[in-house]
This record gives structure tokens, C-alpha cells and sequence, in this order.
């Protein structure tokens, strides 16, 4: 059941950023900040909708992207902020449809607060029926001043770093808002402060450390480093038998080889493409061709290895991979790779959406390859990504 709302705060100016635009608009590896918050939010399991809170003067600088991103199951709408960051989530909420039973309420300065916090929250909303803060242990040593001068040392042992998301049952926090805006002179941080206030329970779960805010240049700077470029590769074999009635033609690699007999197998009995299958996704850490599309899965019953090539892309895209190169080796007596290599390579080229070399090699007579039973293929893959 999607119950679960998000409110993303994006209204904020960014003066100590001093970009010269809003924050959630400054630009965090070739995306706005508000945007890394929404593909994390996008996630989250039972989510029902998410409303942006953004400066009314940039509401078109929001919207194509909150387009992009609203769907069927998950609604995205932008309202317009307030003066402050309270009166931004009362804006939202006052929008936000009806029918959820968690708000999770987020600042899009967290840009990259991971899936995993936002459902950690929720989780222990749900089962708590309290609100819910992210916090961090403080490990610095606090000293209590007065101008210049030094007067205590503070015991940090029960001190925490605030973060968001935070979440409360929905119900429980539009009371809360209610009750505070009856007293409009007094102006909450966070919301687990103004829940608080209402006497409402507030409980905490561990935050993590990459959901920093952003504030100043250093901040950014620091969430930068965080995107650089992560290269790994990735090892995929696959071997498969020829048909034992002499059927025809044989797939590989993508095309038809003439005059050659075909592969067994569930699919099409593509070898190098499920070679680089295996590889890409072992690269990615994602497991390998059978979990992800098992014989077990009437649906793949003779398709063809572009599907399943397709289906990987799909999977290393949205964990935020894409491929560099694949280089296979095929095995066994025939085909003759060497006539059909460059439209073997054009081919798997064009399905990968990078370089793939092919090259070929025999067992030198020995065991069932060199008897000339089947081939096998052997793939190197590698991806590179973000380290988010």
C-alpha cells in the first residue's frame, strides 16, 4: 500500500553558498542538488507522493523536472514556499493529497541522503507510531564560550548532529503544525523540534554521514568528491552446447552465422552476449544472468541475448554504472570468428552502447570444445560510476 509522503524543502536562498541561485538549483555533478534528493526519495518503498517546496519566482526552473519525474504510481508536485523554512512545509502539507500515513520531510540540501535513511525512517516510524530523527554521535569536543572566553567544556555524551529526513505519522504532525501556527512568533529549526513542542514523542535512529548539508562552498566542494569516477570490471562465462538435430542458424554474438548449427539453451543460446551479461552485472555487483532473468521465468523462454543485454543496461543505469568496454573470447572449433568479426563487434557495439572486441581461440583438441560439441565464451567488462 503506497502511504508514504515526502515533502522536499527546496525554497532556500543559498546566500552562504553564493551562487547566485536558489541551492536546490546549484549544480552537484551535472545535477541540481534537489534532484539527487528526488531520485533517492523516488525509491523509497509505499511512496504515495512528493511535493518540492520551491521559490515562488523559480517555480519554472523546478517544474521540467518534477515532470520528468512524476509518474502513474508517484505523483510530483512543486509549491510554492514561505518565508521560512516552517511556513515552506505547512504550504506542503497543505497541498499534499490525502490518504498517506507517513511524511517523511526532507531537505533537498541533503542531496545525498541515500534510499536506505529515507526507509530506515519510515520503517521506524511505522513501527513506532513516534516521530523519528536521523542523528549522528558528536565526536568532537564542545566547549561552551561567552565571546572569547572559554567557560565549560560540554559532555558530549548525550549530543547528537540532527540530519534529515524526518518522519512522523501523518496525522500527528498536521496536528502539530496546526498547534504551531497558533503561536506564529515562535519559529522551529527542524520538525522534530516543533513535533516535540506539541508534546509529541520524538525517537532517533542512526543517520549517515554522506546526508551532510550542504551550506557553503567547502560543502559542495566535499559532495563533489563523492562523484568522482569509480572504475571496476567484471569476469562472465557462459558455454553452450550445439543442437543436436542440426538445426539452423546459429546466434551469436547478436547475428546469424550462415551455414552454422545452432545453440541449445533456454534463450537463444547466445553465448558471448550472456557472457557479457555475466560480466556486466559482476561488475556492478548485481548478481549474475540467472537471478536476474532464470530459466525459471517463462517470459525469457528464446529470447534473444539484446534482451537480456537490455535488461542489464537497465540495471547497472539505475545503480548509477555505465560500461566502458567488454573484450570476449570465444572458445572452440567453430565458427570461424575471423569472417564475422567486424559485424560481430559492429553488432555488439551497438546493443552495449560501448566498445566490444571479439577474439577467438581453440582448446587444441581438448575436451568437449575440442571435440567440437559446443563453444564457450569468456567476458571482461568494465563500468564506471559514482561513489555515491
Amino acid at each position: 500500500m503506497r502511504d508514504v509522503l515526502v515533502v522536499l524543502v527546496a525554497a532556500g536562498s543559498g546566500t552562504r553558498l553564493g551562487a547566485g541561485i536558489p541551492k536546490a538549483l546549484v549544480n552537484l555533478a551535472g545535477k541540481p542538488l534537489f534532484e539527487h534528493a528526488l531520485q533517492s526519495i523516488l525509491a523509497v518503498p509505499n511512496l504515495f507522493q512528493v511535493v518540492i517546496a520551491v521559490p515562488a519566482d523559480h517555480h519554472q526552473d523546478f517544474a521540467p523536472v518534477a515532470a520528468r519525474y512524476s509518474s502513474a504510481d508517484v505523483n510530483v508536485v512543486l509549491v510554492a514556499g514561505g518565508e521560512t523554512r516552517q511556513q515552506s512545509i505547512a504550504n506542503a502539507l497543505a497541498v499534499a493529497q490525502s490518504g498517506h500515513k507517513i511524511t517523511l520531510v526532507h531537505d533537498a540540501a541533503r542531496a545525498m541522503a541515500s534510499t536506505a535513511l529515507f526507509e530506515r525512517v519510515g520503517s521506524a516510524v511505522r513501527e513506532s507510531g513516534a516521530g523519528v530523527l536521523p542523528v549522528l554521535p558528536v565526536v568532537d569536543t564542545i566547549k561552551l564560550a561567552q565571546a572569547e572566553l572559554i567557560i565549560d567544556t560540554v559532555d558530549r555524551t548525550h549530543l547528537r548532529i540532527a540530519q534529515t529526513p524526518q518522519g512522523f505519522p501523518s496525522v500527528e504532525l498536521a496536528a502539530a503544525y496546526a498547534q504551531a501556527a497558533k503561536l506564529p512568533e515562535v519559529e522551529y529549526t527542524d520538525d522534530s523540534s516543533l513535533y516535540s513542542a506539541s508534546g509529541r514523542q520524538v525517537i532517533s535512529v542512526i543517520g549517515e554521514a554522506k546526508a551532510f548539508k550542504i551550506t557553503t562552498q567547502p560543502d559542495l566542494a566535499a559532495a563533489e568528491q563523492h562523484f568522482q569516477s569509480t572504475l571496476r570490471t567484471g569476469i562472465g562465462t557462459d558455454v553452450h552446447r550445439f543442437a543436436a538435430d542440426g538445426r539452423k542458424p546459429l546466434i551469436l554474438a547478436g547475428i546469424e552465422w550462415p551455414n552454422e548449427v545452432a545453440l541449445e539453451g533456454h534463450s537463444d543460446g547466445d553465448a558471448v552476449a550472456h557472457a557479457v551479461v555475466d560480466a556486466l552485472l559482476a561488475a556492478a555487483g548485481l548478481g549474475d544472468i540467472g537471478g536476474n532473468f532464470g530459466v525459471d521465468r517463462p517470459e525469457y523462454a528464446g529470447a534473444s541475448g539484446e534482451v537480456f543485454i537490455r535488461g542489464t543496461l537497465e540495471l547497472l543505469a539505475s545503480n548509477g554504472w555505465s560500461v566502458q568496454n567488454v573484450s570476449v573470447q570465444l572458445i572452440g572449433n567453430r565458427p570461424k570468428v575471423a569472417p564475422m568479426r567486424e559485424a560481430a563487434q559492429a553488432r555488439m557495439t551497438a546493443l552495449v552502447g560501448a566498445p566490444v572486441t571479439i577474439g577467438a581461440t581453440t582448446t587444441d583438441g581438448l575436451g568437449f570444445l575440442g571435440n567440437s560439441e559446443g563453444v564457450a565464451a569468456v567476458a571482461t567488462a568494465l563500468i564506471s560510476g559514482s561513489a555515491k
